[in-house]
């Protein structure tokens, strides 16, 4: 007889199906921005870039101070507020369109309360699943969580092409109503998260977060490598709609369903992330799929020799199945090291760290396109761009590959040593 799901609980279900219902709306929005600034705007690859940088901008900014905030807050209302600023900052696209006010400063300043907003719902989101879920069971709680995240994928970039084709840039308020169904469901939740009273001052907590990511040696190298792959990886998604517009001439249509294609690569590595985790260890999982995930970005080099959708679609589809790998492993792995009583500090000071050079790498990879499509192509200095960004966020393998047998050597320390409970008298010899 096939095993039933294990169940969660009802508060872990309505948290489930808001992300779910959101995360369809933000692949709307990632997939119509960049598009509307190629096409309505006619916007350089330095401005996607810029752009793009927008979306991370507020994690310097905004993200050490996150963590303490969300510890004090009801953080349950915390992440249905963000909802509703989120839905807001959304719906200001089409408006500012329709009035004729469209721009690429005020796309930067959307991008840029969206991200700010996001920093303290991510923070919360981090929270929340430890707080409404086992710990036995969180590496299940994530897996779920990213096979709903890939199955939107899966389904996200083609929605988003049939409605930017069918109704432009409105389909951006499929997204915006998406944010309410997500503020509809956290409403509905149980409360959970006790809010922190710690000692100390923000300045003294801020530092904390980070000072407890640097004392662990699990966590120091999680954001050693977390930092190399933000360095190198967020070029590669910057200039990807670049080459399929301009270096390939790809239709919106085509790349939408190239991208919905190699989304089922993600989903199903958030299937079969839990068995490889339990058969080489999280460590281990998390280091081989840092490596083989930047690897396979190299495959989009195989256009125009061979059809671009099909290599795109491929090419993404492996980077997926591996990029659900790490986050699978990444969140259980940092979760384990660390009290509930500072889990928000130490996910705002880890956020920080990794997610604060993704700007810079956003920036430098619409920028170097730019320096180099005089002398080599569009063709070329995109292909050229995306291969350097990948290969320096292979080096995070480096970093990461040391993880596993530091978690072997902490459960070995938990065990109860061997020898300290005497055989009987008349055991077998």
């Amino acid at each position: 007889m096939p095993r039933r799901p294990v169940s969660l609980g009802g508060g872990f279900n309505l948290f489930w199906a808001g992300q779910t219902v959101s995360t369809v709306g933000d692949r709307v929005t990632v997939f119509v921005v960049p598009t509307l600034m190629i096409f309505v705007l006619h916007a350089s690859a330095l401005q996607v870039g810029v752009v793009a940088m927008a979306q991370y901008l507020g994690i310097p900014l905004l993200g050490p101070v996150a963590g303490v905030l969300v510890d004090r807050w009801d953080k349950r209302w915390t992440m249905l507020v963000c909802d509703l600023v989120r839905l807001v900052a959304v719906a200001v696209v089409p408006l500012a369109y329709w009035l004729d006010r469209l721009s690429t400063p005020l796309l930067f300043g959307c991008v840029a309360v969206i991200s700010g907003a996001t920093i303290f719902f991510n923070v919360g989101y981090l929270v929340a699943v430890p707080a409404v879920v086992p710990e036995r069971h969180l590496v299940r709680a994530y897996s779920r969580l990213e096979g709903s995240g890939s199955v939107s994928e899966v389904a996200g970039p083609s929605i988003a092409a049939g409605l930017y084709s069918a109704l432009g840039v409105a389909a951006l308020l499929v997204d915006a109503a998406s944010y309410l169904v997500s503020a509809v469901c956290f409403r509905a939740m149980p409360p959970w998260g006790e809010r922190t009273v710690a000692t100390g001052s923000v300045l003294e907590r801020l530092t904390a977060g980070f000072r407890l990511n640097w004392a662990d040696p699990v966590l120091r190298r999680v954001v050693i490598a977390a930092v190399t792959l933000n360095c190198g990886g967020p070029v590669f998604v910057t200039v990807l709609p670049v080459l399929a517009y301009r270096g390939l001439g790809l239709s919106v249509g085509a790349f939408g369903a190239a991208m919905s294609v190699a989304a089922v690569g993600a989903l199903a590595g958030a299937v079969v992330a839990p068995r490889i985790s339990e058969r080489l260890g999280t460590g281990r999982t998390l280091a081989w799929a840092l490596l083989l995930h930047c690897l396979v970005g190299l495959g989009v080099l195989a256009a125009p020799a061979l059809p671009a959708a099909p290599v795109i679609a491929v090419t993404m589809g492996c980077y997926g199945f591996f990029m659900s790998c790490i986050n699978v492993c990444s969140a259980p792995t940092r979760q384990s090291r660390m009290s509930a009583q500072n889990q928000g500090v130490m996910h705002a000071a880890f956020r920080t760290v990794t997610w604060g050079v993704i700007p810079l790498a956003a920036l430098a990879g619409g920028l170097a396109v730019t320096l180099l499509t005089g002398p080599l192509g569009i063709l070329d200095a995109t292909r050229a761009v995306m291969a350097g960004g990948t290969l320096l966020a292979a080096c995070s393998f480096l970093a990461a590959v040391r993880i596993q047998p530091l978690l072997d050597a902490a459960a070995r320390a938990k065990a109860p040593a061997a020898g300290t409970v005497p055989a009987p008298a008349d055991s077998a010899s």
